[in-house]
């Protein structure tokens, strides 16, 4: 089965990798939904809009009609509050926008861990039990998962459309000027190393060092987005994606150091964050881009420090189980070493990272 995606979103890591997809595997119209859509890959129909503006939104999807809608944005404020009532609307300003178009048969959403880890004001403090599982409970505290959740829901309730929600782990995956992507800032952290010197060290917690962990390559994401929004058995049901195997960091590290070409420091026991690490970096940067003749991305559009940091620096161990999805028919792996080499060749080719 196929149709015409909308893809709200379409150049972030997962909107951009869901589109490749699609486009790959034919049959699909893929419309692509952004504030800038001209950088969404070669084959999309790009539509102009700011999700948080609701007449913007209506304006762009007036004379669309899709079969499927992937949300796959989201926009962070200084709060959990504020997170709330802007990603909040983002969905609504889409679904009020869809309201008359007879076609929609599914609505897939996009949100993460944190809906079992809690917000970035208490993120991880709960300490859950791991593996995390789809039916743990939700945590007693204000999140905007939850309520995007509720939102898709209730208008597949009234509408008699079709939902799915995807809860990715750190995602690995190409995309430029993304918040989330710990791939592409690792990469330019290993250049800015071996440009100066400094020691490639870990910057995380000793628990997630030693401690069991897994990721999401955004292709994985792509393709269980892909299956779930076309398989019955699928319908209305929320699952974990992540790549099917699980490491320690203490194993990956410095298999990362040798594929980045620089030698891999000691871990001296206790975090190091990147974004203190990296404050002064962007002379450095620009050096690196001059003399590569890299392509002119400014530092703070490439390396997500401060949510690399977050992740790396959890007090606890952190993985995910994917029996639900498996037992429904999905049953797609990815190795986690192929995954970071493959966006580095990406990313080498591309001339953005040296």
């Amino acid at each position: 089965m196929t149709g015409t995606a909308l893809i709200a979103g379409v150049t972030g890591i997962a909107g951009r990798n869901l589109a490749e997809h699609l486009l790959a595997v034919g049959g699909w119209t893929v419309l692509g939904l952004a504030r800038h859509p001209e950088t969404a890959p070669a084959g999309v129909r790009p539509l102009a809009a700011d999700l948080t503006d609701a007449d913007s939104v209506a304006r762009a999807l007036a004379r669309t009609a899709p079969t499927h809608l992937f949300v796959t944005a989201w926009s962070r404020r200084a709060s959990e509050a504020e997170n709330c009532a802007v990603n909040a609307a983002m969905v609504r300003h889409l679904l009020d926008a869809l309201d008359g178009c007879g076609s929609l048969a599914h609505v897939a959403l996009v949100t993460g861990l944190k809906h079992y880890l809690g917000p970035f004001e208490h993120f991880a403090r709960n300490k859950p039990e791991t593996p995390l599982r789809e039916d743990q409970p939700r945590l007693p505290l204000d999140n905007f998962y939850y309520i995007q959740e509720d939102l898709v829901v209730e208008a597949a309730a009234r509408r008699g459309f079709g939902w799915s929600v995807h809860r990715p782990h750190t995602l690995i995956g190409h995309a430029v000027g993304n918040a989330m992507n710990m791939g592409v800032t690792l990469a330019v952290y290993a250049a800015i190393c071996k440009e100066t010197g400094r020691p490639f060290v870990f910057p995380g917690s000793p628990e997630q060092y030693g401690g069991v962990s897994d990721v999401t390559d955004a292709r994985m994401l792509a393709r269980q987005l892909s299956w779930a929004a076309t398989t019955p058995a699928a319908r209305d049901t929320a699952f974990n994606i992540v790549n099917g195997d699980v490491f320690r960091w203490r194993w990956l590290w410095p298999r990362l150091a040798a594929l980045y070409g620089v030698e891999p420091a000691p871990y001296p026991g206790h975090p190091t964050p990147l974004e203190a690490q990296m404050r002064d970096a962007g002379p450095v940067w620009q050096r690196i881009v001059a003399r590569h003749g890299l392509q002119p991305h400014p530092l703070e559009r490439l390396a997500s420090w401060w949510h690399s940091d977050a992740d790396l620096g959890r007090p606890i161990e952190c993985f995910t189980d994917m029996a639900r999805s498996r037992r429904l028919g999905f049953r797609d792996w990815q190795e986690t070493l192929a995954s970071f080499a493959d966006l580095y060749a990406r990313l080498r080719a591309e001339r953005i990272v040296p």
